[in-house]
C-alpha cells in the first residue's frame, strides 16, 4: 500500500535528521585548532572578497562617470570637428565613434533614410568596432542626453572607396549589408551648420574579421561602448539624430587589471593570515595541550600535578587558576578521605582489640569456673571468676558507651547546642571532684588573660594570674561540656603523681577569628599560637568573637612532642598497659574534641613549662557588636537579644 502523507513526512524529517547527525558526527571529530583555522582562513577570503568587489565596483563605476562626463562636455566639440577628428581615425580606441541618422525624410540611393558613419576608429589590421545603435532614427528606448552602454560588432576594413556626387548634402551611404560608413560621435541637442556637405563621399566596405586578423585587436573591439544619443537640428528643424561614443576597452582592461592584483594580493593575504593564525592558534592551544597531559597524568592517579600557571588576565590563565585550585580541593578532599578511611580501619582494629580483652578475660573465667565448680572450695573461686567478670563487663560496657558517643556526634546526634551552659559553675564542680579524687593533691585556681608582645624574641602569650574566675555563660550542651571537663580532669588524676600540683584558669577574652574557621584547625602548638595572634588583634581593635578560655595545667610526666598531636585520636594511650589498669579505654580526649568542634570551639595539648601537659579549650561565646553601635546599644544591654554563633538567638 502506499504510504500516506504523515509517513513521507516522517520519513523525510527522519533521513534529514540521519544527515544532519552525520555531518555534525563528522564536524565535531575535527579537532578545535583545525576549526579555528578554517574559521580564519574562510574569514580572510570572505573579507579578501568583499573588498576585491568592492573595489572593482568603486572603480568601475567611478571610470564610467569620468567618460560620461567626457561624452557630455566633448560632444559638441566632436560634432564640430567631424572632418579634423575623421583623418585620425587610426588613432586607436579612444577615439570618438559618431554616427547620424538622418529624420528629416533625407534617404539613401536605396531609398532608405540616410545614415553616416562619420568618425569610426580602427585598430590594427583594419579591425573595427561598430556599436549596435537602433536603426531608421528609432529612439523610443533612449532617452537624449542620458549615455547608455552597448554592446559591439567586430569588422574588418577591407575597401575604402572614394566617390563623386552632385548631392549638396549627403554623403553616399553603405548599399551593401556587410559595409559601412565612417563612425563618430556627438553630443548635445543643438543644431550645427558644419553638418557633412560635401562633393565627395567615403564607402568603406567591411566583413567579418579574416582568421589571420590580430587577435588582440579583436578581443580589444569586442569591448562595449558608451553611447550619448543627441538631435541634429538645422535651421530651427530637426533633421537626425546623432550618436558619439567612445570605447570602453581600456576601462575594462583597467578594471581587469586591478581584479587580478586583487586576486593576486588577495591569495597572499590570505596565505599569510592562514600561515599565521595556524601559527597563532598552535601557540594558544599550547596550554591545552598541557592541561590534557596533566589531565591524563591526574587521571592515571597523580593528584600532585598542576597545570602551569599563565598570565590571569586571559582566557587560558583564568582556567588554569580555576583548575588548578579545584584540583588542590580535589587532592586534599582525596588526602583526606584516605586519613578517615584510614582511621576508620584503625578504630575498627582498635575496638575490636579493646573489645576481645574484656570478653576474653569474661569466656575465660567462665571456663574457669566450669572446670572448678564440681571441686572443694568451688564456691569461694566463684565468687573470684564473677568478681573479674564483672570488673570485665564493666569495662566493656564503658568502652562501648564511649564508642556509641562518638559514633552519635560523628553523626551529628546527641548533643544540644542550643541550650546555656554556665561555665564557671561547671569547671568549679570538676576542681572539687579532683580535690575528692586526689585530697592531697595541690590545686591551683587561676585567672587566665593575654600578655602583649613585648619585642619579636617575646611574642603574646597566654598567662596565669591569682584570681576569682568571672561568671561566663555561653550557649551548649551542659551535660556534654560537663563530660569534657571530667575527661581532662580524669587523665590528671590518673596518669599524674597524686604530690604533683594543678592549676585550673577561666577566662574571657576576645579574638579576631571565626569560629568555624578556628574549630578546623589542627590540635597542634601552631594553632595554639595562631589563636594567640588572633587574640592579640582582636583586643587590639576590639573586634571578632568573645570567647571563654579554659586551661588544664599539670606537672606530670607529660608527653613527647611527636606523641601530643596523636592524643585526640581514638584508642590512643601514651602507655596502654598503663592506661588499662587505670581504667581507660583511650577515647576519652576523642569525645573531648569531638564535643568541642560540635561547638565550633579549639581545643589542644601543649608542653607545661617545667615538664608536664597543659590542655586548653577555647570556647566562642557571641560576636562583639560593631564599634558604631556600642554606644547606642549600651543602654539596653540588659534587655535585648544577641544573636550567637549557632544562628539562634539567646537572652542574655
Amino acid at each position: 500500500m502506499p504510504a500516506s502523507a504523515p509517513e513521507v513526512v516522517a520519513r523525510m524529517k527522519e533521513h534529514h535528521n540521519r544527515k544532519k547527525n552525520m555531518f555534525f558526527g563528522h564536524f565535531d571529530r575535527i579537532s578545535l585548532s583545525s576549526k579555528l583555522v578554517a574559521c580564519t582562513i574562510a574569514v580572510l577570503l570572505i573579507g579578501v572578497s568583499v573588498i576585491s568587489f568592492s573595489i572593482r565596483a568603486l572603480v568601475s563605476n567611478y571610470m564610467l562617470s569620468k567618460t560620461d562626463n567626457q561624452l557630455k562636455s566633448q560632444s559638441q566639440m566632436v560634432f564640430e570637428n567631424i572632418v579634423t577628428l575623421a583623418k585620425n581615425d587610426n588613432a586607436g580606441p579612444n577615439s570618438y565613434f559618431l554616427q547620424i541618422q538622418y529624420t528629416d525624410g533625407t534617404l539613401d540611393n536605396e531609398g532608405n533614410p540616410l545614415v553616416v558613419t562619420p568618425l569610426m576608429p580602427q585598430l590594427q589590421d583594419g579591425i573595427v568596432s561598430v556599436p549596435v545603435l537602433p536603426t531608421d532614427g528609432d529612439t523610443s528606448d533612449i532617452t537624449f542626453g542620458q549615455p547608455f552602454t552597448t554592446q559591439a560588432v567586430v569588422k574588418q576594413v577591407v575597401q575604402i572607396q572614394n566617390n563623386s556626387s552632385d548631392s549638396n548634402n549627403t554623403t553616399k551611404p553603405q548599399t551593401d549589408p556587410n559595409t559601412q560608413d565612417d563612425a563618430g560621435n556627438d553630443a548635445g541637442n543643438s543644431g550645427s551648420k558644419n553638418a557633412p556637405n560635401s562633393s565627395n563621399s567615403v564607402t568603406t566596405i567591411l566583413s567579418n574579421p579574416s582568421s589571420n586578423a590580430n587577435h588582440a585587436a579583436v578581443s580589444t573591439a569586442r569591448s562595449p561602448w558608451r553611447i550619448l544619443p543627441m538631435t541634429f537640428t538645422e535651421n530651427g528643424k530637426e533633421r537626425a539624430v546623432v550618436y558619439i561614443g567612445l570605447s570602453l576597452s581600456d576601462q575594462i582592461d583597467i578594471v581587469s587589471t586591478l581584479s587580478r592584483y586583487c586576486v593576486v594580493v588577495g591569495i597572499a593575504v590570505v596565505l599569510l593570515g592562514g600561515s599565521l593564525a595556524t601559527l597563532i592558534i598552535q601557540h594558544t592551544m599550547t596550554p591545552l595541550k598541557r592541561m590534557e597531559k596533566t589531565a591524563a597524568k591526574i587521571a592515571a592517579g597523580d593528584l600532585s600535578q598542576r597545570i602551569p600557571s599563565a598570565p590571569e588576565n586571559t582566557e587560558v590563565g583564568s582556567l588554569a587558576a580555576s583548575l588548578n585550585t579545584m584540583l588542590t580541593r580535589i587532592e586534599l578532599s582525596f588526602h583526606e578521605q584516605e586519613e578517615t578511611t584510614d582511621k576508620m580501619k584503625r578504630f575498627v582494629s582498635d575496638a575490636s582489640h579493646e573489645l576481645r580483652t574484656p570478653l576474653a578475660a569474661i569466656h575465660g573465667y567462665a571456663e574457669l569456673y566450669k572446670m572448678q565448680r564440681d571441686m572443694p572450695g568451688a564456691l569461694d573461686r566463684a565468687d573470684e571468676s564473677i568478681e573479674h567478670i564483672e570488673r570485665s563487663s564493666q569495662r566493656m560496657t564503658v568502652l562501648v558507651e564511649d564508642l556509641l558517643s562518638l559514633a552519635r556526634l560523628d553523626e551529628g546526634r546527641g548533643i544540644d547546642v542550643t541550650g546555656t551552659v554556665k561555665l564557671s559553675s561547671l569547671v568549679t564542680d570538676a576542681v572539687d571532684d579532683l580535690h575528692a579524687l586526689d585530697p592531697d593533691r595541690a590545686i591551683g585556681r587561676m585567672l587566665i588573660g593575654l600578655e602583649p608582645a613585648r619585642d619579636l624574641n617575646h611574642p603574646a602569650s597566654l598567662s596565669l594570674t591569682e584570681g576569682d574566675w568571672p561568671t561566663i555563660t555561653l550557649p551548649g550542651d551542659a551535660s556534654r561540656l560537663r563530660q569534657v571537663v571530667t575527661n581532662i580532669v580524669g587523665n590528671i588524676h590518673r596518669y599524674t603523681p597524686i604530690d604533683s600540683s594543678a592549676e585550673i584558669a577561666l577566662g574571657v577574652m576576645p579574638a579576631a577569628i571565626d569560629p568555624k574557621q578556628l574549630s578546623g584547625l589542627p590540635a597542634t602548638d601552631t594553632s595554639m599560637r595562631r589563636f594567640v595572634e588572633a587574640a592579640e588583634v582582636g583586643a587590639s581593635m576590639s573586634t571578632g568573637y568573645r570567647y571563654a578560655v579554659l586551661r588544664f595545667v599539670d606537672h606530670g610526666p607529660g608527653v613527647p612532642d611527636e606523641s601530643r598531636p596523636k592524643i585526640f585520636e581514638r584508642f590512643y594511650t601514651a602507655d596502654p598497659s598503663r592506661a588499662r589498669e587505670k581504667g581507660g579505654t583511650g577515647l576519652g580526649m576523642a569525645i573531648a574534641q569531638s564535643v568541642v568542634k560540635a561547638h565550633h570551639g579549639f581545643i589542644c595539648a601543649t608542653a607545661t613549662d617545667g615538664g608536664g601537659l597543659t590542655f586548653t579549650v577555647v570556647l566562642p561565646i557571641e560576636q562583639m557588636p560593631a564599634a558604631q553601635s556600642a554606644q547606642t546599644a549600651g543602654k539596653t544591654k540588659e534587655a535585648k537579644q544577641k544573636s550567637s554563633w549557632f544562628g539562634g538567638e539567646r537572652k542574655s
